[in-house]
């Protein structure tokens, strides 16, 4: 059996893969490490030769090597001899003297490969002193000529002892950091002290790569180092999967609230950078963040050590996770990064964090704090942000004391004896178990022993169990004393955070779409397949969560869960997804969930103590103990002791495993491969098909999920951002699609067609993820870059629209370059300008190729016009991101007064005014110079503007003006509003009014005016587009009776309709009852329809005559011969018609006529004022017999109609009912 075979045969039940040596290459000498020397980070890079020769020798970096490997290759886990030399020594190898500290160092990392999966490893770093007459020769002849340079005198002396770095690591396929930790501190131990070990150091060695196997799942393992025993546990397949990193540590680090802070952005998919300058807190604190995801998982770039060969991926334009190792002495300000628009900067060794503006909160997240702090406290942890790291196995900095040897010299003959070695303890006591557990069997054995005979198996059984040493009788260690206290600690501070998500999602299977028939039509249109019903589930939603749930439920990881959750129908569930699902449907049975729907209250974890007891009980009783180390069959000669200096072990020995493997299968490959087979069985697909399809969908939409750290030529590096700039265009065309399709089907809500599946929740998630993709997009390939907002840096060089860069920069709100991005980026979307603009900023090639490297997204001519392409088709909707943000800026708006005779407003002597409102309030009266027809004034934002009011005061001779319409125009959106009028506005002509409240419908803008915003759909705000009456003479829009009811119930329906949207997504009310299409509109065609001639009264009736004439039979009648509740009615419709004509306001009848319809609305009186009407003497008077009104059959049906109003509060815009005092 060849060495690779042989080591690869137990590769994926085996507890270590990989037992690896780095260090300093003597054959080859002294090479320098330009990498590694870097400083910093400025574009790809930072650093350079010359500084490196600036710094003394010793404190130079030069080239690792990796010296040995054991075995030479596993099947399951190829050996990347590249990334694992980088990730051993990232900074190199280093020298020091006797004179500098030389305390070992330990910090662990992990290799993720392309398809997600991990291998774990761990580094014990130590210094061994330089025995090569040649190495040390080298270091003083660079001593020389750093001197000669710098015209220095100071030498290293001769006497002086160097020693250099080397490392000790092991390649684990799970995360057992704890245990690994402690076995390399033992392993270096053995080769300092004074006493040599009771075995070769190879002895170790093999046994921890051949003979010690992964737990089982839900067993404990208890295997032996050089000096004492060391215990681990693997979680069952119901529990929380395996979590060894100290999260004691990760929150003494950062504090509660910063690491919570730093939590909700790798949830949210934010980039996120990780600073410090020991290697092994960028693993603990990022270790810790992924392992609290569950049960979602990062699915993007992931370098918890990010080697300074791969400083290059820092401009990856994809969220990231990455550690980055900083200098002593660095100043974070000196920190150049190629993007921060999105960034999250954590500065571990400062505790401080640097979040991203517009940054959602975790949901309950004061409350989520103090459970946190409340499990901490209990454990004696400070929660507080800068208090002392609580490592268990020491510091971060210095690896754990290495632990005191037993009393008592070890026997190798009692090494060697197969009675202590043996495995069959764990087997003997499930027997015992099983025996004693069974009724049946212990009837029989009480039965012998009141006869005399005993069942001698048993009792034997029995026997060897007590004599066997277990955890409870052996001596505690402080080591599994505090061991024990980390994993109960871990578990339950886990289990907060999982509990978190258990409420928030507890029926989220009821919103998945499953429309696919079978897998393969599923994979076959995975990417234009909706799998969530979003909007359903955020209307279930507390209000308090919303906003962070509509942008989680838009990340990656939420769809990679949803497509597990799909997928599960057809093949075996993800371990993550399974072990949540069971979750859900225990809190079920429990009815946990049942009483606390769309509610914001917090719950607490209950099953605390019961994980923590069942963590505590899997570490006392030891399922298994591994083989002890032994003697190898080695060679004379080899495996000498020699204090200080790790030796070369033997290779031979090493490289070859037993040749068979007695443990089952303990890892998910092999039951990956067989789930894979079945699904390829019932579904006819090649197997191989099926993985590549399941690896495409559940990778959906990401870019790139890991760098490659073996291989850094430039045309990888060339691949990796061809990659980046296919996944940019890639996630820019399903970001505008997703935006358009949803906002159009909205506005086809509207319209009346279909239902809606967007809320403005979900718009403003949709649009930020916009401005943060271009943000991504202009920051990739930056030459240098200047400021944190890569586009906003590339407009101010433009210099092509001062006039809304003046106006974003004016703006006291914004305070940042990022936040003037988004303004603009948003102020250009609203103008259906944002592609035109990007186009004409991308116009000027020199600028940039001065601002971008060749490989730059914006420098690959055809996706960028792709690009600009996906981003055109967001003109065909209408989008008020500007105007609904940025509520508070003054912005500037100008009026037009279009009369409808030439010379009419010329020919006016009165005084005019007008007054402009929208949906955030009104501008205020504001007089106009008279025979002017323009004017401009600064208002703070309106919002979308909803009504104008227009008058004047009726002063001079010729005081009568006809006005066709008045338009408006924000200065800064462009958007433009046409309020219709076409009525007079004076003293005896038409009604008499001499003001008029308008109705406001948004104009699309003219081809000329904005050529590049193309197509849109129909107006959203529906107003009068016609006049209804001119020069007195009412042209009614209907002749039949069933068209009026048909209006009207329309009418009633879109006030419903209003009242079931959120609050703030509702609009104007205002619209809905005084527009053409309103309830006024439609009980003005009501009234009128069948009212005798106008020739028969001699002048021109309106209907307020008519309520006038009602109200005054009302006032002359007995009130002895009505009812008291009708005489209630009465004088209530009394009452509003006397407080309308007393107001000061001069609205003419029909402004009078809308007023009472709109307050008889709003006070629910619509329904109890129409039988009045309907049974007065006046009536048969005025109207025909075939009137709607005369029909009694049609006002009870409209009486019906009207009632069903009566459920909503209907709030009136200060426009409307400004001067009536009720």
């Amino acid at each position: 059996m060849s060495a690779g075979s042989a080591g690869s045969a137990a590769a994926p039940c085996r507890f270590a893969h990989y037992f690896v040596i780095c260090g300093i290459d003597t054959e080859t000498g002294l090479e320098p490490d330009q990498l590694a020397g870097r400083k910093g980070y400025q574009g790809v890079a930072a650093g350079t030769e010359c500084e490196n020769l600036e710094q003394s020798p010793l404190k130079r970096t030069f080239r690792s090597k990796v010296l040995a490997r054991y075995p030479e290759n596993v099947e399951y886990n190829p050996f990347d001899q590249d990334a694992v030399n980088m990730l051993c020594m990232p900074k190199g190898l280093s020298f020091r003297t006797q004179a500098d500290p030389r305390d070992p160092q330990f910090h662990s990392f992990i290799i993720t490969k392309e398809d997600g999966s991990r291998t774990y490893g761990f580094v014990h770093t130590f210094y061994e002193e330089v025995t090569s007459p040649h190495i040390c020769s080298a270091m003083q002849t660079l001593y020389q000529m750093h001197n000669a340079a710098h015209d220095t005198h100071t030498s290293s002396s001769s006497s002086d002892t160097l020693y250099v770095s080397k490392a000790l690591c092991l390649i684990t396929p799970m995360p057992y950091m704890q245990a690994c930790r402690s076995y390399l501190a033992q392993l270096h131990k053995a080769a300092t002290v004074k006493t040599a070990p009771p075995l070769p150091l190879e002895s170790y060695v093999y046994n921890i790569l051949y003979e010690v196997p992964l737990p089982a799942p839900g067993r404990s393992l208890k295997f032996y180092a050089v000096y004492e025993a060391i215990v681990c546990q693997r979680p069952g397949l119901g529990e929380l999967p395996l979590a060894d990193f100290s999260l004691a540590e990760a929150f003494s680090l950062l504090g509660i609230e910063n690491l919570v802070q730093v939590f909700t952005c790798t949830l949210l998919e934010m980039q996120i950078l990780l600073y410090s300058q020991d290697y092994q807190r960028l693993m603990t604190v990022a270790e810790g963040i992924t392992t609290l995801l569950f049960p979602f998982q990062w699915q993007h770039v992931y370098v918890p050590i990010l080697p300074a060969s791969l400083l290059h991926f820092l401009d990856a334009p994809v969220p990231y996770l990455m550690g980055l190792q900083s200098k002593d002495g660095s100043d974070r300000s000196k920190l150049e990064l190629p993007q921060e628009a999105n960034l999250c900067f954590v500065d571990i060794d400062n505790h401080s964090i640097e979040l991203p503006e517009d940054f959602p909160q975790f949901p309950n997240k004061t409350e989520f704090i103090q459970e946190l702090s409340d499990v901490l406290h209990s454990f004696a942890i400070s929660a507080n942000a800068g208090a002392p790291p609580h490592c268990p196995s020491g510091s971060p900095n210095t690896p754990s004391t290495p632990p005191k040897e037993k009393t008592g010299p070890f026997a190798l003959l009692q090494l060697e004896d197969d009675g202590r070695n043996g495995n069959l303890i764990g087997e003997e006591l499930a027997t015992l178990e099983l025996l004693q557990g069974n009724s049946t069997l212990e009837r029989l054995q009480a039965l012998t022993k009141r006869t005399g005979v005993t069942v001698a198996q048993i009792e034997a059984l029995r026997d060897r169990i007590k004599s066997q040493p277990t955890a409870e009788n052996e001596s505690w260690t402080p080591s599994f004393e505090e061991e024990l206290a980390h994993a109960k600690l871990n578990v339950q501070l886990r289990e907060v955070f999982a509990n978190r998500f258990t409420t928030m999602f507890a029926d989220y299977d009821a919103f998945v779409i499953q429309s696919a028939p079978d897998l393969e039509s599923w994979l076959t249109n995975r990417e234009q397949m909706h799998n969530f019903d979003k909007a359903s589930f955020l209307s279930d939603q507390p209000e308090p969560y919303l906003p962070f749930l509509s942008h989680f439920i838009e990340t990656q990881m939420f769809a990679t869960f949803i497509d597990n959750k799909i997928m599960s129908q057809w093949e075996e569930k993800e371990p993550l997804l399974r072990v949540f699902d069971a979750r859900l449907k225990k809190s079920h049975l429990y009815n946990i969930r049942a009483t606390s729907l769309r509610s914001s209250n917090y719950q607490r974890c209950s099953t605390l103590k019961e994980t923590a007891q069942a963590v505590e009980q899997k570490l006392l009783r030891i399922n298994h103990r591994a083989v002890r180390p032994h003697l190898l069959d080695m060679k004379i000669g080899q495996g000498k002791y020699e204090q200080g200096f790790f030796p070369k072990l033997q290779r031979d020995v090493l490289n070859t495993g037993p040749p068979l493997n007695k443990w089952p299968q303990r890892t998910a490959t092999a039951q990956w491969f067989r789930s894979g087979t079945v699904c390829a069985c019932v579904y006819g697909l090649d197997l191989c098909d099926v993985q590549r399809h399941v690896q495409d969908a559940r990778g959906l939409g990401k870019n790139l999920r890991q760098p490659k750290l073996s291989d850094l030529s430039p045309a990888v590096i060339a691949q990796t951002n061809w990659k980046f700039v296919e996944g940019l265009l890639k996630e820019c065309r399903m970001k505008t699609k997703r935006m358009l399709v949803e906002k159009m089907g909205r506005e086809a809500v509207e319209l009346g067609h279909g239902e809606a599946n967007i809320t403005g929740l979900e718009e403003n998630t949709l649009i930020a993820s916009l401005c943060d993709l271009l943000e991504r997009i202009w920051s990739h390939g930056l030459q240098v870059k200047q400021g944190k907002s890569a586009l906003w840096s590339h407009l101010l060089h433009y210099q092509a629209f001062e006039d809304k860069l003046e106006h974003i920069q004016s703006m006291p709100e914004i305070k940042t370059d990022v936040g003037r991005a988004r303004a603009w980026i948003r102020l250009s979307l609203e103008r259906k300008l944002l592609s035109q603009h990007l186009k004409q900023l991308l116009t000027r090639q020199a600028l940039t190729r001065k601002l971008y490297k060749r490989y730059a997204f914006l420098r690959c001519e055809e996706e960028k016009e792709q690009f600009l392409f996906h981003l055109l088709s967001l003109n065909a909707v209408d989008y008020f991101c500007f105007t609904s943000v940025f509520t508070t800026i003054m912005i500037p708006y100008r009026v037009v007064i279009i009369p409808i005779k030439k010379l009419s407003n010329a020919m006016t002597t009165s005084n005019p005014w007008v007054c402009v409102s929208g949906e955030l309030g009104d501008s205020g009266t504001m007089q106009i110079p008279k025979n002017v027809l323009e004017m401009t004034f600064d208002c703070q934002n309106l919002g979308r503007l909803t009504t104008v009011q227009l008058g004047h005061d009726n002063a001079g001779l010729l005081a009568k003006w006809l006005v066709d319409c008045v338009m408006v125009r924000n200065e800064i959106t462009g958007h433009i509003y046409r309020f219709p009028c076409g009525r007079w506005l004076g003293k005896g002509v038409d009604d008499g009014s001499l003001e008029r409240v308008l109705i406001g419908e948004l104009v699309e803008p003219c081809a000329e005016e904005d050529c590049g915003r193309g197509c849109r759909t129909p107006p959203q705000l529906c107003s009068p587009s016609q006049t209804r009456r001119i020069s007195g003479n009412y042209k009614p829009r209907f002749t039949q009776t069933p068209q009026i009811q048909e209006a009207i119930g329309e009418a009633v329906n879109c006030i419903i309709k209003h009242f079931h949207k959120p609050e703030k997504e509702r609009g104007s009310l205002t619209v809905l009852l005084c527009g053409e299409n309103g309830l006024v509109a439609a009980l003005e065609q009501f009234f009128h329809h069948g009212f005798k001639s106008a020739w028969l009264f001699q002048k021109t009736v309106f209907v307020w005559d008519f309520v006038e004439k009602v109200v005054a039979y009302m006032v002359s009648a007995d009130p002895q011969e009505t009812t008291e509740l009708l005489a209630m009615t009465w004088q209530s419709l009394c009452r509003y018609v006397n407080a309308i004509n007393s107001t000061p306001r001069n609205i003419g009848k029909d402004g009078k006529f809308q007023l009472l319809v709109c307050l008889g609305a709003r006070d629910h009186l619509m329904a109890e004022w129409l039988p009045l009407l309907v049974g007065s003497p006046v009536t048969p008077r005025m109207y025909e017999d075939a009137a709607p009104l005369r029909d009694h059959t049609t006002v009870g049906t409209l009486i019906g109609v009207l009632e069903t109003l009566h459920d909503f509060p209907i709030t009136l815009e200060a426009s409307l009912v400004k001067g009536v005092n009720l």
